[in-house]
């Protein structure tokens, strides 16, 4: 019995004999099918071509798969005095990156954004001793390894300690939640893509699909600027390698709203 990779988007499935036929991740239409077709990784054939690298980005420690692997995004450690969370996840965890983790206090829980960045969430859970996964309930449907540890949470807000808060957004995904984190240096927004932080790196844009060109709605674009009206930040952590805002991200959230519901009339 394997818990298979799909090799396009990164996720694991629950444990099978063989490969499962269908990835419904990749089959959505926010999303993609290789172009030669559906295709399986094992876990550790995926470690045989690539590893897990740590650096800072933008003073926080971040995780990445080298060479790129699936969608590409990197996962984040907020750092709090109440306890760490581990944003967004990878499709590798590797012994030094538990043993860093750890040497900055363990976690107390993880927290995705959405389903494409699922990957091996419950093989970083158990990593931890079974933390907790906060998942929004919205996307329930979207788990391809269902897990004891995942939390399905419902509602617009759930505070993780009193640095770190969950709020659901919705607009790429019906879940899509971002993490509001409170600290020294300045207010931070860990986004994902439900906040895409364009290459600018001032300001923020929002799709539907981002492979297949889909906009996102003027309605849901406008429930999330509602959803982060009341929150106060200075920055905007993205989904990649140094697509960040630093500095004055919330004046550029406003401003980017405001020229994307322009751009689409």
């Amino acid at each position: 019995m394997t818990c298979f990779l799909c090799l396009q988007c990164g996720v694991q499935f629950a444990a099978t004999e063989t490969p499962p036929e269908h990835c419904p991740i990749c089959e959505d239409e926010r999303q993609y099918v290789r172009w030669d077709g559906q295709a399986w990784i094992r876990p550790q054939e995926l470690a045989e071509g690539h590893r897990l690298v740590m650096k800072d980005d933008a003073g926080v420690l971040a995780f990445g798969i080298e060479p790129r692997f699936a969608i590409g995004q990197r996962a984040l450690l907020a750092q709090t005095p109440h306890g760490n969370v581990l944003w967004d996840c990878i499709s590798m965890v590797a012994d030094e990156a538990v043993a860093e983790i750890n040497r900055r206090g363990g976690l107390t829980a993880i927290a995705i954004s959405h389903c494409h960045y699922y990957s091996v969430l419950a093989c970083w859970s158990k990593a931890f001793g079974g933390v907790p996964i906060y998942l929004h309930a919205d996307d329930r449907r979207w788990i391809m390894r269902p897990h004891k540890a995942i939390v399905s949470w419902e509602g617009g807000t759930l505070a993780r300690n009193s640095s770190l808060k969950l709020i659901r957004c919705g607009g790429h995904f019906a879940g899509g939640q971002v993490l509001h984190w409170k600290r020294d240096g300045g207010n931070a927004l860990l986004s994902g893509d439900i906040l895409q932080v364009t290459p600018t790196r001032r300001h923020v844009s929002f799709m539907y699909s981002y492979p297949n060109q889909i906009p996102l709605n003027a309605t849901a674009v406008c429930r999330i600027a509602a959803a982060l009206e009341s929150f106060q930040f200075n920055h905007v952590y993205g989904a990649w390698w140094s697509q960040n805002v630093i500095g004055d991200a919330k004046a550029a959230l406003g401003t980017s709203v405001a020229r994307y519901l322009a751009a689409i009339g």
